[in-house]
């Protein structure tokens, strides 16, 4: 028996519902007018490894899965190579169209925990792509081992200095997000995670739950 009929078993997961993510693109319009913030360009899909499986294996089974080359994989605690948003501002200001958009990467974070990193500089692109990959994975039996995807906002070039750049993360099974602004090692603001929530409004559903806002540190999204 394979690994994706030993995770589907007899009956298939339940999907996800993948459509909130695609709220993403609008509230990243109003933390810029609001906040400050735009987005970096870069993003991550985080999975939990099945017992029994050795990383390796698993990550060379998604890899082909989603067509990643080897030179796409990234080492764990390295960046994905997402451009800054200056950067992408400059471009668009100058009429350059973007470079395509880099292949997926690889990493595994001090916790054990596996990531698929997308970088686009387009919002839109982005956030397509992320939620191509959680709907690939999910249709071919990994649904049960997805646990979240992140994308990082950072300050706008006409930002203040007080503006500090922090992570939207989408709960894969409960299709909410939260924000999530990590200060340093194992510390965060929740002050202006709090006033993120109330910033978005409407424009994203929101998980209401606090206690379901987990810490993610040492994010390999940069």
């Amino acid at each position: 028996m394979g690994l994706l009929d030993t995770l589907l078993g007899r009956t298939k997961p339940v999907r996800a519902n993948l459509d909130a993510l695609f709220a993403l693109p609008s509230a990243a319009v109003t933390l810029q007018t609001a906040a400050g913030l735009v987005p970096s360009g870069a993003a991550g899909v985080c999975w939990k490894p099945p017992a029994g499986q050795s990383a390796e294996d698993v990550r060379r089974e998604i890899g082909e899965l989603l067509d990643i080359p080897d030179e796409g994989t990234t080492a764990p605690g390295t960046t994905s190579g997402a451009p800054d948003a200056a950067a992408s501002t400059s471009q668009a200001a100058s009429g350059v169209v973007p470079a395509a958009p880099s292949p997926l990467g690889q990493a595994e974070d001090s916790y054990g925990f596996q990531w698929l990193l997308v970088d686009d500089p387009d919002v839109e692109q982005l956030v397509t792509r992320v939620h191509l990959v959680n709907t690939t994975l999910s249709e071919n039996g990994w649904g049960p081992l997805l646990l979240c995807s992140v994308f990082r906002f950072v300050p706008a070039p006409e930002a203040g200095a007080d503006v500090r750049p922090l992570f939207l993360v989408y709960l894969y099974k409960r299709g909410t997000f939260y924000p999530f602004a990590p200060t340093g090692k194992e510390s965060r603001d929740n002050e202006l995670e709090l006033r993120i929530r109330s910033t978005l409004g409407s424009d994203l559903p929101v998980e209401q739950d606090l206690t379901r806002w987990f810490p993610l540190w040492e994010l390999p999204v940069h």
